[in-house]
């Protein structure tokens, strides 16, 4: 499969549907040695004159090693087909096995970091800011909800580079 860079300002997308209905994998690392895992939290939008993404890891999650450890990492989105692929690599660890080659995905590399053959749009990210969530912070009480194990997210806010799109 090949892929072309496209300008973000020609996306046609609805954000809120593909992060939060959609959702998309967050991958970091090289062809040869990368983890994974599925978000359906985050953001895109206009910062410190940039497009950014805004992305969270709770810090139990092996792919925030990866995340940590390098400068880029890639936002993957995929067709609906692959529903089934994106579940199962947002339950499972790389810890614990290749879930990437169960999953059926093929790392493919871009500028130094790495997405998916199998993907249909690859945003190319560079970390800006890592924080991590402070419950003390939460003006509205039952976000605690979302936190019954105390396991705050970090919050990472990175430049979008490029966005590449599958070439018909």
């Amino acid at each position: 499969m090949t892929f072309k860079t496209v300008h973000i300002n020609t996306l046609d997308m609805n954000p809120f549907t593909k992060i939060g209905k959609e959702w998309l994998l967050i991958t970091a690392g090289t062809v040869d040695n990368c983890n994974t895992m599925t978000a359906s939290w985050g953001g895109l939008g206009f910062l410190w004159n940039r497009n950014v993404a805004t992305v969270y890891i709770r810090p139990q999650r092996y792919t925030k090693l990866f995340v940590d450890d390098n400068d880029m990492f890639t936002l993957s989105f995929f067709g609906r087909d692959f529903r089934k692929a994106l579940t199962y690599l947002g339950q499972t660890s790389g810890r614990d096995e290749d879930k990437i080659a169960t999953a059926g995905l093929t790392p493919y590399l871009l500028e130094n970091t790495v997405g998916f053959e199998e993907a249909e749009m690859i945003f190319v990210m560079k970390k800006c800011y890592q924080t991590s969530i402070d419950p003390e912070k939460f003006l509205d009480a039952t976000i605690a909800e979302h936190y019954p194990y105390k396991d705050y997210h970090e919050m990472y806010i990175a430049e979008i580079v490029n966005v590449y799109v599958k070439e018909q």
